[in-house]
């Protein structure tokens, strides 16, 4: 019994000692971004975003596509739900050199505004199904899926800078977090997948409309458990509603 108790408590600190001989590989990356929610009437609208991320020095080469749509309901002004889909293209890169990687992903999200006088902040919490194709060597896809769950958590914090506020014309400071965490059967050592921390300004080109551009750390951990990536990002996404709702 002594002898099983040691070996379980070696074992453990071992494990421990692994993962705490950790590497950090830090990357470059350019993520640009448009997104857009347009609202038909008092209840219903539609959600889309797409992305184009380049890597290798900011600017080296394309590193993934994204384009997401769904279907938005308002329970209030500022608290909605949304169902949506997203096609994710990974395009070639470690692991598979010369082949791009799919990735299928419905999700689901509950997002909330909160206003005061001179701060703004919008929350959601995302879950997501990930399916991601299988890769056979650097040059083959193979036959089926990779599964896993995931959830995030993304809180933006806007502070006017100058007198216009949220108006047109006006000048804010933006604090964004989300917090990634992986869960399913495949997920061993990475429960932790990423944060994304960004800090920046917005410029209120309309009152439906602004241009964000800052900078992003993503801190994300591999599958490995004992391996990291610090992502310096620099980010720059522009947001747009319309408002298609029947005057009275």
């Amino acid at each position: 019994m002594k002898i099983r108790l040691l070996s379980l408590l070696v074992g453990l600190f071992a494990a421990n000692w692994c993962i705490a001989q950790k590497t950090i590989n830090d990357e470059q990356q350019l993520w640009l971004g448009l997104f857009n929610q347009t609202r038909f009437t008092d209840r219903w609208g539609i959600w889309t975003d797409w992305h184009l991320r380049f890597r290798d020095g900011f600017v080296g080469e394309v590193g993934q596509g994204i384009a997401r749509a769904g279907l938005t309901y308002y329970l209030t002004d500022d608290v909605r739900l949304t169902g949506a889909y997203a096609y994710v293209h990974h395009f070639p890169g470690d692991g598979h050199e010369n082949i791009a990687q799919p990735e299928h992903r419905p999700w689901q999200q509950v997002q909330w505004f909160t206003h005061w006088p001179k701060v703004r902040l919008m929350q959601w919490i995302r879950i997501e199904e990930r399916f991601r194709r299988k890769i056979l060597n650097d040059n083959e896809l193979a036959d089926g899926y990779h599964f896993n769950w995931r959830t995030r958590f993304n809180f933006a914090l806007f502070l006017p800078l100058t007198s216009k506020g949220f108006a047109p014309g006006g000048l804010q400071f933006l604090l964004n977090d989300e917090l990634f965490v992986n869960f399913g059967d495949k997920i061993v050592y990475n429960h932790f997948d990423q944060n994304r921390l960004f800090g920046g300004l917005v410029y209120q080109i309309t009152p439906h409309s602004n241009v964000q551009l800052g900078y992003m750390n993503i801190y994300q951990q591999q599958a490995a458990g004992n391996i990291f990536r610090s992502q310096h990002t620099i980010r720059t996404f522009y947001f747009h509603n319309l408002e298609w709702r029947k005057k009275n």
